[in-house]
């Protein structure tokens, strides 16, 4: 392996979403950076792979960064994997891609799992254009990204939690209309995946009845 920073993208789910190529990167790393050390800890386990581990997140990326730098200026190879899924999507990976190409470090990135994309697909609403929004502000800012989506016609991706997933569909009846086309992905790829699909009522009639649990991504229609 050349020295390089390499992103490999990890399950979302279902552990046999991994391909050839990932768990080669990761058996051939000098070391992994992980978002959580257990819950990669898991997975390597899981695919007999024993590399050292780093922790690597959104907490202490700004400190740590430049000490990777040297590292991989020295020779190392390096992978970084999140929780779930391709990193730097809604997870910790920018500053460190960023940091690296100053430097003239290669970065290469795998194709692999992401959430958004199964649930695009699953909506059954437009995917020829589409944005994704990830998470929305919790407070400063949210008002002003949903006005101005009103006007977006694109089909909108957005990632939420459990416990704020009433609270965004509200909202977006809200800005958006109450007839508007969505969908809500939970679970994907788990053994309780489910995509709900309807107007944004009828979709918050069904989840209002529900203990809501697992990752979430929400697909609305645009204008």
């Amino acid at each position: 392996m050349i020295p390089k920073l390499y992103l490999v993208p990890t399950p979302i789910g279902n552990l046999e979403d991994i391909t050839l190529r990932a768990i080669n990167t990761l058996k051939n790393a000098d070391v992994i950076l992980a978002e959580d050390t257990r819950t990669s800890g898991h997975l390597l386990k899981h695919l007999g792979i024993t590399k050292p581990l780093q922790s690597y997140h959104i907490h202490n990326e700004h400190q740590t960064v430049q000490k990777l730098i040297a590292r991989l200026l020295k020779g190392e190879n390096m992978a970084l994997v999140s929780d779930a899924g391709t990193p730097a999507i809604s997870d910790p990976g920018f500053l460190l891609v960023r940091e690296c190409l100053k430097n003239n470090i290669e970065v290469e990135c795998l194709p692999g799992p992401t959430a958004f994309v199964p649930a695009l697909v699953n909506s059954g609403l437009p995917s020829d254009r589409f944005t994704f929004e990830g998470f929305l502000p919790h407070k400063k800012g949210r008002q002003t990204r949903l006005t101005e989506l009103k006007e977006e016609e694109r089909t909108m991706i957005f990632y939420e939690s459990p416990h704020r997933l009433m609270k965004s569909l509200e909202q977006f009846v809200e800005y958006f209309g109450a007839d508007r086309q969505a969908s809500v992905s939970r679970e994907l790829t788990k053994v309780y995946e489910e995509t709900i699909r309807g107007t944004l009522t009828e979709i918050i009639a069904y989840f209002a009845e529900k203990t809501i649990k697992g990752e979430i991504v929400i697909v609305v229609s645009g204008k």
